[in-house]
């Protein structure tokens, strides 16, 4: 079998790959750039970058799809279920660490970390000290927006600070919801409004573009602070710009950029009370092993004929090419 990486994985990863299989390391996110090379592949995993129509219909050997993670809005699924292709995903394989960033980033607001370090850095120890902008989680309001495996981590991490727990997702049903110690709501603005932290925790589709933009920011307390550990374009960068500038809302720590690496000019690393780290939330060394073991996996199991769980679509296995398969 021939494998494409566009970017190198973990050492064991690689030693799940056959010692017979071909593997080629693009260190390159876009296959539309080497479309020779993809022309007789059999698994392409994609870490960063994208796969798009065009690729999966000029490269007929392609077997399956690999997307580290479990964000998926840079592969063409629609493409690639016509083709018979699955995309691989990770559920649950960086869902503590995703879920430990996003605490991290709450406990860095409450307490003014990077605000105090840099002021006292500057030798303003006791204006620092005494800012008046720190305060204690216990007794706040969180609410989860995504009660899938992160989520639900943030929530279980939430509680064990003494947090009240709401939230709000489309696809559970008001008892599962209360089964993890969360109030539940059917509707997510009416959520936002009781909340001292709200927390992103789905993927990127056509329902969840731009779900907090502006009519949501002013929504918030003035109190509120916004944590997007999940994909740049749920949230509206713009109004998200001008709601810290305006003090529409205090605070706010995103690990996405709707473009990445940002632009040395992006306004948003210059923006008031914002906190963001290079989409690193799932670059832990426990999740990345996991991630990357699990993608490797799955790529293998279905490039043999196996049909694999953990997949986009699971209407792909209707497709012609699996009749066959079990």
């Amino acid at each position: 079998m021939k494998l494409i990486l566009t970017q190198p994985l973990c050492p064991e990863a690689l030693k799940m790959i056959g010692e017979k299989d071909e593997v080629y390391l693009a260190n390159n996110g876009n296959p539309a750039d080497y479309p020779e090379v993809m022309k007789d592949v059999d698994i392409f995993i994609l870490r960063l970058g994208k796969i798009d129509r065009d690729v999966i219909k000029n490269s007929p050997g392609l077997k399956v799809i690999g997307k580290v993670g479990v964000g998926y809005d840079t592969v063409d699924i629609a493409a690639a279920t016509e083709a018979g292709i699955p995309v691989v995903i990770t559920p649950g394989a960086n869902s503590r660490s995703v879920a430990e960033h996003t605490l991290a980033m709450m406990m860095a607001i409450s307490k003014d970390l990077v605000n105090t370090y840099n002021e006292t850095k500057k030798g303003n120890f006791n204006e620092a000290r005494s800012s008046g902008r720190l305060f204690e989680m216990f007794g706040k309001t969180a609410g989860i927006i995504g009660l899938g495996s992160i989520g639900a981590e943030v929530a279980r991490l939430c509680k064990a600070l003494g947090m009240v727990v709401l939230a709000f997702d489309p696809f559970l049903t008001k008892e599962r919801i209360e089964s993890h110690g969360c109030v539940f709501y059917a509707d997510y603005e009416d959520m936002i409004k009781e909340c001292d932290f709200i927390s992103i925790h789905v993927p990127l589709t056509e329902n969840t573009k731009v779900m907090i933009g502006e009519r949501q920011f002013f929504m918030m307390k003035k109190t509120g602070i916004l944590i997007n550990c999940a994909r740049s374009g749920i949230v509206d960068e713009k109004a998200l710009i001008e709601a810290l500038e305006a003090h529409t809302i205090a605070a706010a720590g995103i690990d996405v950029f709707q473009t990445e690496p940002p632009d040395p000019d992006n306004p948003l690393l210059t923006t008031r009370n914002l906190l963001y780290s290079p989409h690193s939330a799932a670059q832990t060394r426990e999740a990345i092993i996991k991630m990357h073991t699990m993608c490797m996996e799955g790529c293998l199991a279905i490039a043999r004929g196996k049909r694999y769980p953990h997949i986009v679509d699971n209407a792909v296995y209707q497709h012609p090419r699996w009749k066959e398969c079990c």
